[in-house]
């Protein structure tokens, strides 16, 4: 107790000083939970990704259709143990702004394959019956104000036309990892409405993905093999591959921002390492005849150096304390300022986990070269210092 006293009081000896640290330290460490939850955000829906799901595509482009013929050919294949398939639907609601996932899907197959999304029993087989019903997540619906009953009409961008649907279920997601912000509609109902509208530039009974389940994860590179095997030299040759896979095709797609956004998280910390070690060098500086004194009177070296290390770390805790407990009301704003760019947006425990490292590492390093340099201090030295 007495020690930690002493560390408090040196720390806020210049309490200006400390104080501008302090400041830098909550920035810094805040800054880089927000940058490091936005990577977390980004790379979600790859660690929300099942193990026993592939997803099969054309071969070609994500862009370009599969015959619906597909489905019982790739359910008879070795392994496979459920099939379900989905089209983008694209519809806009109210404006552009408001956008959200919407997939058109087989309900009765496509939502045994996703256990995740957690609905009433009754609410799913009302959906089922009725061919303008629509299941929506528990965020969407709250971000809207929707509730079961209630009507959408969303403005078709690939398939033209006002479109209406009524709200049957509202699911929740089974853990935090799930995104509650899409939209299911009948895929059956599209492809009527497809097959009864002619000259639309699109054919009926096409399909964007095949969603497959497999018996044993570790067979699903052998299955997938199997799967493409069978429409190999057709017209529609197949591309299939895991969920997770699929999921970080598309992050792929911003590797560069992402990168940079890592790469400025770091800065960040290496920044405020900069300012923290300057800080300590000050302050090593002026009580450069206290420690001179300490040891004339008998203290080891190894007690200044626990001095300058205990300061540091000190005040590295207390601005990191801060910072974190900052990032979790920032990460929020965030999240509302964004909409639905991040479906999954939320403050992970890894994620303060890196916070309290960088905090430890910035106090460690800052006090090293300073707390080094006054342990080795000559007694007669220092004390010329004193006034």
């Amino acid at each position: 107790m007495f020690i930690f006293r002493l560390l408090l009081k040196n720390a806020f000896r210049h309490r200006l000083r400390t104080l501008l640290t302090l400041i830098g330290l909550v920035v810094a460490i805040s800054s880089f939970g927000l940058l490091r939850t936005i990577v977390h955000a980004w790379y979600a829906g790859v660690e929300a990704s099942s193990s026993v799901r592939l997803v099969t595509r054309s071969a070609t482009s994500l862009t370009f259709p599969l015959p619906l013929s597909y489905a019982e050919r790739i359910r008879s294949v070795e392994g496979v143990s459920g099939v379900s398939w989905a089209n983008w639907f694209g519809g806009v609601y109210v404006t552009e702004r408001n956008f959200f996932a919407q997939f058109a899907v087989d309900g009765a197959s496509y939502f045994k394959l996703y256990p995740e999304f957690v609905m009433p029993e009754a609410d799913q087989q009302a959906f089922l019956r009725d061919l303008q019903g629509a299941v929506v997540g528990r965020k969407l619906a709250n971000r809207f104000g929707w509730k079961v009953g209630d009507t959408i009409a969303l403005r078709g961008t690939i398939y033209p036309g006002t479109w209406r649907f009524t709200v049957r279920a509202i699911y929740q997601g089974r853990d935090q990892k799930t995104d509650e912000q899409q939209m299911f509609i009948h895929w059956k109902r599209l492809s009527e409405q497809i097959r009864a509208r002619q000259g639309a530039g699109l054919q009926a009974d096409q399909v964007g993905v095949y969603v497959v389940r497999v018996h044993d994860p570790d067979e699903a590179s052998s299955v997938s093999l199997r799967i493409d095997a069978l429409f190999r030299n057709s017209l529609a040759e197949t591309y299939t591959e895991t969920e997770k896979a699929f999921q970080l095709g598309f992050v792929s797609m911003s590797e560069a921002i992402l990168v940079a956004v890592q790469a400025v998280s770091f800065i960040i910390i290496l920044i405020i390492m900069a300012v923290m070690a300057n800080t300590m060098t000050m302050t090593a500086r002026e009580r450069l005849a206290e420690y001179a004194t300490l040891k004339a009177l008998g203290f080891p070296p190894s007690f200044v150096v626990k001095l300058l290390l205990g300061e540091s770390l000190l005040i590295a805790g207390m601005g990191g304390a801060l910072g974190v407990a900052i990032t979790f009301p920032l990460a929020q704003m965030f999240k509302q300022a964004v909409g639905t760019l991040f479906p999954i947006f939320y403050v992970s425990p890894t994620t303060v986990l890196m916070q309290v490292a960088a905090c430890g590492v910035v106090g460690v390093v800052a006090a090293a070269w300073p707390a080094w340099k006054m342990s080795r201090i000559d007694i007669v030295q220092g004390l010329r210092h004193v006034a």
